[in-house]
């Protein structure tokens, strides 16, 4: 795919960066930007090479959220069509839940409606103390539907009704407070902090981190004594690895660890 909205650069050491690339809407998930978005991370997800995906925007803002002239748009057209073309949006939303390649939302500046999901649906998020945050759909008379699993996820229930009831922005350390973001840093500071962080998991191996996160959000949903048996499993998928081995060899060598990933 030829990407107009979006830019999608290989950096170093498996790490790609995907820049919502359209300042002048402060980046709002319209439905070309949603399906391109949607395209590129499961490009970088199906990449063996690739151990890190960070997402953040150009401009002033991360992503202002859902474009109002489509909304507009939308109010002409037929349900059928509005259903097929949501379901960009709610695939989007999913992937945080289905690729196995961390996800690193790098907070630039205002995260609103669907960005603030966004943010929500990384794996970490490091926000410029620059960064405000905040589910707005109710002063548009919508409601979060899409991102709301994810903003519960976050910030838990009361946290989230709180914020869609208020349609409140907060600023960045409010919201690391309540769950939305992991980590604040000065504007300046954010780009090499978000690198740092990237670098530090790409430095692991990639099949362990795989693991991690399939562990993580197959058992999600089972009970415990369930969790335990699936997990048990994957223990053995792992110590019967090549970097399981390799990791242990370089520890007691006292050398850095030539991951495979298998």
């Amino acid at each position: 795919m030829n990407y107009e909205t979006i830019i999608y650069d290989s950096l170093e050491k498996g790490i790609v960066k995907i820049t919502l690339n359209q300042p002048d809407s402060r980046n709002a998930l319209t439905q070309q930007l949603t399906k391109e978005l949607s395209s590129a991370i499961k490009k970088a997800d199906q990449d063996d090479n690739i151990k890190v995906i960070i997402l953040t925007g150009s401009g002033k803002a991360f992503s202002a959220g859902g474009n109002v002239n489509e909304f507009i748009e939308n109010t002409n057209r037929d349900v059928p069509s509005l259903h097929f073309e949501g379901r960009e949006s709610t695939e989007l939303f999913k992937l945080g839940r289905t690729i196995r390649t961390p996800l690193i939302a790098s907070v630039n500046g205002p995260a609103l409606g669907g960005g603030c999901g966004m943010v929500a649906m990384c794996h970490i998020a490091i926000a410029s103390d620059q960064a405000k945050l905040g589910l707005t759909e109710l002063r548009l008379g919508m409601v979060p539907f899409v991102i709301l699993p994810w903003i519960r996820k976050a910030v838990g229930d009361r946290k989230a009704m709180e914020l869609m009831l208020s349609a409140d922005i907060i600023n960045a350390e409010e919201a690391k407070l309540n769950g939305l973001i992991h980590r604040v840093v000065e504007a300046d500071k954010l780009e090499d902090e978000t690198m740092k962080f990237a670098k530090m998991v790409a430095s692991y191996s990639p099949l362990a981190t795989k693991l991690a996160l399939d562990s993580f959000y197959t058992t999600e949903n089972m009970n415990m004594m369930d969790a335990f048996d699936y997990l048990s499993t994957l223990r053995l998928v792992s110590f019967k690895s090549n970097d399981v081995k390799e990791g242990a060899n370089a520890f007691l060598e006292k050398r850095t660890p030539k991951w495979t990933g298998k």
